[in-house]
């Protein structure tokens, strides 16, 4: 039988196997993928099959065995594909990104799957994913296409701006909320009165559906992010307070609270939030990372150098806090200085400013042949980044070697507009 367990058993029913229930955030759930059983992906990623759900004293292996040997097919290898990919951007491996885009892209893709990739891609710093986020809001799927709009948020350039005011005219709410949210603070350059009619009604339903549950703290959250957009800090700030009232365990909000009030010139306040993150989650890196730059700016060097110090140890992928730690330690050591510079260039590599900083700090240090590896490394993946050129030729012409500074002058002409 289909089932290959008994019949009137358990296990012979639909639900048992193609609706497995599982426990998420304390609350009972059915699967509504309908995918036969995925024993593979326990073996994997860790994530529940329906075969040990009953089987309980086996484990994924024995279940794998079992399904395998009731079909020939191999069933379970697209669905590890996809899980490998969406495994990569939860980890922040970019080294398959033309994999993701070409799964996002292709009239194939499961939907739930390419919104997840989507919603992942918001954290990549590869400009090569826009071409594809921008196409995705013609993508059949609405679920697509609201995605695609999130992601879009920050990138003004004139394609993303007209894909998004296509979408605030969508014949699906929640795709016109999305990008309505997205454009906040956009300017609509060369938009029609029609097009700027639309983003308006848009925005009138954006606002009205974070006011919707008045009991929401993220409602109110979403609302501050939206204010703090358009350059609205009064109305920000209240909306976080109301958020964070109504959740005072929110280490998001309350982050995002004490910017509004570093903004505002309210530091003392902002100090607040920060600390009152910390004491809800000490170890979060944003708010460690925050309440580093803020106490910089207060003038309070050691206790920022120990706030960022324990952001990068949280997240060591986080290059910010290693870029402003460099910035510390250069006054007081050299060496920190430029290993922590490093980190920060090795691990955001298109952000230019890092490697620019780790090229100026070996030169400060008289280690100018590395120096020049990392300028000339530079000006080769980033040829418009006209900062490095000019410490290039400076570097050169502190060697004698005017020939090579008259060299990258000629390229800096023919890159730099």
């Amino acid at each position: 039988a289909h089932t290959h367990h008994p019949a009137d058993s358990p296990g012979s029913e639909c639900v048992a196997c193609h609706m497995p229930k599982t426990t998420f955030a304390r609350m009972v759930r059915s699967d509504h993928s309908m995918r036969p059983p995925m024993p593979a992906a326990t073996i994997e990623f860790g994530s529940p099959n329906a075969c040990n759900l009953c089987h309980t004293d086996r484990d994924a292996r024995w279940a794998d065995r079992i399904v395998r040997r009731w079909r020939k097919r191999d069933y379970q290898a697209a669905t590890l594909r996809v899980g490998r990919l969406v495994k990569a951007a939860r980890e922040g491996d970019w080294s398959r990104l033309e994999e993701m885009l070409a799964y996002i892209a292709s009239p194939e893709r499961d939907e739930i799957f390419a919104t997840s990739l989507i919603r992942l891609l918001r954290s990549c710093p590869d400009d090569e994913k826009w071409a594809v986020l921008i196409r995705a809001i013609d993508d059949p799927s609405p679920l697509v296409r609201s995605a695609a709009a999130d992601a879009l948020v920050g990138n003004a350039s004139p394609e993303a701006v007209r894909a998004l005011i296509r979408a605030a005219k969508d014949d699906f709410r929640l795709v016109r909320v999305r990008a309505a949210a997205s454009l906040a603070g956009t300017p609509l350059r060369g938009a029609s009165p029609e097009d700027r009619l639309a983003v308006e009604r848009a925005t009138e339903e954006y606002i009205a559906s974070m006011r919707a549950r008045p009991d929401s703290d993220a409602g109110h959250t979403n609302l501050g992010n939206y204010y703090m957009a358009t350059g609205d800090l009064k109305a920000a700030i209240e909306s976080y307070e109301t958020a964070a009232r109504l959740n005072p365990e929110s280490v998001a909000t309350l982050v995002n609270l004490a910017i509004a009030y570093n903004l505002n010139g309210e530091n003392p306040k902002a100090e607040k939030c920060l600390r009152q993150a910390l004491e809800v989650e000490p170890g979060s890196a944003p708010a460690n990372f925050n309440l580093g730059l803020l106490l910089g700016e207060m003038g309070r060097k050691d206790e920022a150098r120990r706030a960022l110090e324990r952001a990068l140890e949280a997240d060591p992928k986080m290059a910010a806090a290693a870029y402003n730690l460099c910035v510390l330690e250069s006054e007081r050591s050299l060496t920190r200085a430029i290993r922590y510079c490093r980190q920060a260039a090795e691990t955001q590599p298109d952000e230019p400013k890092y490697a620019y900083t780790l090229g100026f700090y070996l030169a400060q240090g008289g280690r100018f042949e590395e120096a020049v590896r990392v300028l000339e490394d530079l000006t080769t993946r980033r040829p418009e980044y006209r900062d490095g050129y000019a410490l290039l030729m400076e570097i050169y012409r502190r060697l004698g070697n005017r020939e090579a500074a008259a060299a990258t002058a000629r390229r800096a002409r023919d890159h730099v507009r």
